[in-house]
């Protein structure tokens, strides 16, 4: 039976360290595995394992329709739009950062769900995103996002399934109507 890989990431690895070691202080013993996995999970802002679970695998949670309610700035949206061409593959690079971040958001969606990838195999997706020839900054900086994982020595990619913020749910929107 193939295990199902779980993504886990922490935006601030000292913050983890202080709500684990706050979660493991006054113990009398070692946490067994699945609580151990659950206490992992708090420390990352989810209820328990079986949050961060479905999470992974796709599932709508709370998180997802609180992004719903975030207003959306339409002349942002349209002012990042123009970066793609008519096929939705983006024809140049957003100047300003939040925009580069929400072109990364429309191409996450672009990218197959629940599938590991090499670096190769990564490499061509990417380059059929995008008109300006440079598939390496955009895996970077999709990897720097943690919209896509891999292990540290690189020979595999895989996309991080979580919400879209509400910004880039309507980007992804206009840019797969073209």
């Amino acid at each position: 039976m193939t295990r199902t890989t779980i993504p886990f990431h922490s935006g601030d690895i000292s913050q983890l360290a202080r709500t684990l070691r706050g979660q493991l202080v006054g113990r009398d013993s070692v946490p067994g595995h699945v609580e151990l996995l659950n206490i992992l999970a708090r420390c990352v802002g989810r209820r328990n394992f079986q949050q961060l679970r479905a999470e992974a695998e796709g599932e709508p949670t709370a998180l997802a329709a609180a992004a719903v309610a975030e207003p959306v700035d339409a002349r942002r949206i349209e002012r990042v739009r123009r970066c793609f061409g008519p096929q939705g593959r983006l024809t140049r690079w957003p100047a300003k950062r939040e925009d580069q971040v929400l072109a990364l958001w429309a191409l996450w969606a672009r990218i197959p769900s629940r599938q590991d990838f090499s670096e190769p195999q990564f490499n061509e997706i990417l380059k059929g995103l995008h008109d300006f020839g440079d598939h390496a900054l955009l895996r970077r900086e999709l990897v720097q996002l943690h919209l896509v994982a891999r292990p540290i020595d690189g020979s595999r990619y895989r996309r991080l399934e979580q919400p879209p913020t509400a910004h880039a749910a309507a980007l992804i929107r206009e840019v797969q109507a073209a």
